[in-house]
């Protein structure tokens, strides 16, 4: 099961590195420009998925900043958003690589944010939904890209696995 988790972790990683590429061909409008994804634009978008991991990652290590609310923006512009990126993309596999067989299946309990409710859960199907939720913004922000004319990233997670040169191809 840990290998699972570390196969995701590489392929948030890597997933990201495209998505950030290819935003930075973007003109600044363009980044900026609502184009009906849940957060509105491609820098909101990525600006949330950042935001959950980060609220997540707290929740799991005890370590970190937790933004106030989902919509936050943590970076205004994509060289520093890239950055923090890159930075919260290594502490995600530094986390999974810390993690035992017994810790999966400890209970991990923790407060909603938009609804401060309490909650305990095996960890396992938690960072499903951690790696999940990622996968589930990337898609809208491919949208976005897509939507602004850029052409279409394979993000799948059998493309990783086939052109990656590492333990999981």
């Amino acid at each position: 099961m840990l290998d699972h988790f570390r196969m995701f972790a590489d392929y948030n990683r890597w997933a990201n590195r495209l998505v950030y590429t290819a935003a930075a061909e973007l003109t600044d409008a363009e980044l900026r420009e609502n184009r009906g994804a849940f957060f509105g634009s491609l820098l909101s978008t990525l600006n949330h998925i950042l935001v959950a991991d980060r609220i997540w990652m707290k929740r799991f290590t005890g370590e970190g900043d937790t933004p106030a609310s989902l919509d936050t923006t943590l970076h205004d512009d994509l060289a520093a958003l890239t950055a923090a990126r890159a930075v919260e993309d290594e502490r995600i596999i530094a986390c999974i690589d810390s993690l035992s067989d017994a810790r999966l299946g400890a209970v991990l309990s923790y407060k909603t944010l938009t609804n401060p409710t309490a909650v305990t859960q095996k960890l396992a199907p938690t960072l499903g939904h951690f790696f999940n939720h990622q996968t589930h913004h990337r898609g809208q922000a491919h949208a976005t890209l897509t939507a602004l004319g850029r052409p279409s990233l394979i993000l799948d997670l059998a493309q990783f696995l086939r052109t990656q040169r590492s333990q999981w191809a």
